[in-house]
Parts: C-alpha cells; structure tokens; sequence
C-alpha cells in the first residue's frame, strides 16, 4: 500500500497519449462483450471511467452509459470526446467516494476499469453497485491480478497490488451477487525498474445481482 492521492487532474490532457491504455481498454470491451450480453436498451455505468476510453467503446452497444469519475480533468477530456464523436447517448459524473458522496440511480450494467487498486475500502463500493444495479443487472470489474508494486511507477494513491480472484469473488457474493465467473481479460508489458519487461495480467470478474 502507498499513501498519497494522485493527481488524475494533471495527468488527464496527455493521458490517452499511451497506446498500451487504449489497447487495454479495448480488450477489456472485448472481454465484456465476451460475457455479457449488451442491447440498446441497456442502462450503464463505468466506474472510474477516467477519459472514457472503455465508455466510448461500449457506447454504441447499449442504449445510454454514464462515466463516473473523481477527477474533473479526466471527464473534460471525456467530455470533448462526446462532443466530438456525437456521442448523444454518453453522459459523466463527478463523482468521490473518498468525499462521501453516494452512487445513486438505477443501471443494467456497471462497469469498472482499472479502478479498484485505487479504493481503499472495497466492500461500501460494492454495496453501492449492488443497491444501484436492477434485479438481474450485470458487474464488470477489470483489474490486475496480484503484483509486488512494480505495475505504477509512482504508487500513489494505489491501496491494493492487485487482486487475488478467489477473494475478490468472496467480495461479491458476499454483496449479494452471484454467478460469478472470471477470466484473463488482457495483458500489459511494462519495463520494471531493473528494465526488463514485466507482463501483468489483468483479470476481467462479471457477477449477477441477486433479486429483492
């Protein structure tokens, strides 16, 4: 664990300047749709959804999705990508948990990209997509299987290395979610700090809200 907050604000103007984050976030898009089975009548969100490259990629397959993200650079960028693309059915939110500030609405689907090795406390986060998924609705969380701190240069704000998918599963059902399955979504290469290149495997976990 590694204590500081990091600046998305800052980092947000050049951050889809990394070919490696769009080709993950298109992997991860394909592992969704691998998963789940997308309409145009489908209401989503994406958590942490930063510049929108995994939002933009499911926009045309459902029918409206909100990014939800704590960085108000991040969703300036994201929104002039809507503007540009004409992307009538993307909206955003600014949204932080660390402030207290709550999920609420009603989604077919949430996804989350990356994120979660950024929140400290797992389950609330849980329990807030649990109460704002309908009955039946889908989770989606992509995130790193577990690493020795070497994927961020930096570290900061990062809370977890990682997820190990037996307790990550735990997690959910426990939330009050159910079949839950997970498979390797993508992997990224990055030089650690001796320069040779480490493969890190990212993990794509979908889950089913149980009825009321």
């Amino acid at each position: 664990m590694t204590i500081g907050k990091r600046d998305f604000d800052k980092e947000a103007a050049a951050w889809d300047e990394h070919p490696a984050r769009i080709k993950l976030a298109h992997e991860i898009g394909a592992a969704i749709l691998e998963h789940v089975p997308l309409n145009r009548a489908m209401k989503v969100l994406d958590f942490g959804c930063g510049t929108g490259l995994l939002t933009l990629r499911l926009a045309p397959l459902v029918g409206s999705i909100t990014g939800v993200d704590s960085s108000k650079g991040m969703l300036d960028v994201l929104r002039a990508k809507i503007v540009k693309q004409n992307a009538a059915n993307v909206g955003t939110l600014l949204l932080d948990l660390d402030a207290g500030d709550i999920l609420t609405g009603n989604y077919d689907m949430i996804v989350s990209s990356m994120t979660f090795h950024h929140v400290e406390k797992i389950a609330p986060v849980l329990i807030q997509f649990q109460r704002c998924l309908v009955p039946g609705g889908y989770l989606c969380i992509a995130d790193l299987d577990p690493e020795h701190g070497e994927f961020h240069n930096e570290g900061k704000g990062v809370f977890h290395f990682g997820f190990d998918r037996m307790a990550l599963s735990k997690a959910l059902v426990e939330a009050g979610f159910y079949g839950v399955t997970c498979a390797t979504a993508a992997e990224v290469a990055k030089p650690a700090s001796n320069g040779e290149i480490r493969r890190f495997a990212v993990f794509l976990m979908s889950a089913t809200r149980g009825g009321d």
